[in-house]
């Protein structure tokens, strides 16, 4: 092995920061976390983040490794809709949201042009195809070869560049997704690669923050992939819970205050939750008195109820985090004071 002062000198002096020779090169790789192959974890991370994301439309197509061109027409429950830009996705939304079932409906009008995670567009012609390309998406994401969408890089960034058979060094300045992406595909055997740190990210939740190396840029997107995970998960909880509410009617087993338990406020009183984000209660006497309820979820699942016209039923009006549910059962507990809980349970 050459001696590592030596070569840690003519790392120094090095203008890319690359070693003039291809044996040097050779004993460097492995030892530099900031000297890639084709192979190399960094290259599969940035090649993940920078493919096309196709999430965005996910209510329409249930695939993200994959975007519908627009223009295009679906059948929306029973419904048509010509969809020409993506203004036109609230009206998709607005009546997947009008359902109260959850098994809605959306049948797409073939043929159609969608974008793939490596930006090329294809034509699918039929069910069947479109059918063989989400299949292929769960394949993707099953091993972990799926775009990353929890951080995006801020353009530009340079990478430098060493060619083993030609011993030259380079650089290239990388302006978009589209560009990085071609470039960590196009890497041969024969050529290396380093980052120029820092550059700059931006997580989903819009924070920024300047990584330094790779073993930075691994670490960021190991822990904002978790958190995206969670925050999915999370989602669907709220989605099944949402559905158990719509499909049921409730009453409140519990109200706890401080340790006093004040039920009985709401004996007689029936919840029904309607999919358009109405509760209504109701007793024998034909008394109503009417809110709206929101479910929300971050890493835990919320949710918030408002009632207007009773100082009982505005009592409830908070955003309660949801402790646990079941099919018959949802417990809350305030999101403000954890001393207030309630306890909903299926009639």
């Amino acid at each position: 092995m050459k001696n590592f002062k030596a070569l840690s000198a003519i790392l120094l002096v090095s203008v890319f920061g690359f070693i003039g020779c291809q044996n040097e090169i050779n004993s460097e790789q492995g030892q530099n976390p900031n000297t890639n192959s084709a192979n190399s974890t960094t290259t599969n991370n940035l090649r993940r983040t920078s493919m096309h994301d196709g999430s965005f439309d996910d209510f329409l197509d249930g695939n993200s490794c994959s975007s519908i061109i627009l223009p295009t027409t679906a059948v929306i429950n029973g419904q048509r809709i010509s969809i020409f830009s993506q203004f036109d996705y609230q009206q998709v939304i607005r009546i997947l949201a009008q359902s109260n079932s959850n098994q809605d409906v959306i049948t797409l009008q073939f043929p159609l042009s969608v974008r793939l995670s490596n930006y090329t567009e294809v034509v699918i012609n039929n069910q069947n195809e479109f059918n063989a390309l989400k299949t292929t998406c769960n394949q993707t994401e099953a091993s972990s070869q799926d775009a990353i969408s929890c951080m995006n890089i801020n353009f530009p960034m340079t990478i430098l560049t060493y060619s083993l058979n030609l011993q030259q060094t380079g650089s290239i300045i990388i302006t978009s997704d589209q560009q990085l992406y071609a470039y960590m595909n196009s890497i041969s055997s024969t050529e290396l690669y380093q980052v120029s740190y820092p550059i700059s990210i931006t997580f989903t939740n819009g924070t920024t923050a300047t990584l330094n190396s790779d073993a930075e840029l691994q670490s960021s997107i190991r822990d904002c992939s978790s958190e995206e995970d969670a925050k999915a998960a999370s989602a669907a909880k709220a989605n099944q819970m949402r559905q158990i509410l719509v499909d049921g009617s409730f009453k409140i087993e519990s109200y706890l205050n401080a340790g006093v338990e004040s039920a009985n406020k709401y004996q007689g009183f029936a919840l029904d939750f309607t999919n358009d984000s109405k509760v209504i209660a109701t007793n024998a006497l034909f008394t109503t008195i009417n809110g709206t309820y929101e479910t929300s979820s971050e890493i835990d699942v919320f949710l918030n109820l408002s009632f207007t016209g009773n100082a009982d039923f505005n009592l409830l009006n908070n955003t309660w985090k949801v402790t646990n549910f079941t099919t018959t059962t949802i417990s809350l507990q305030s999101s403000t004071n954890a001393a207030m809980t309630i306890v909903l349970k299926q009639i």
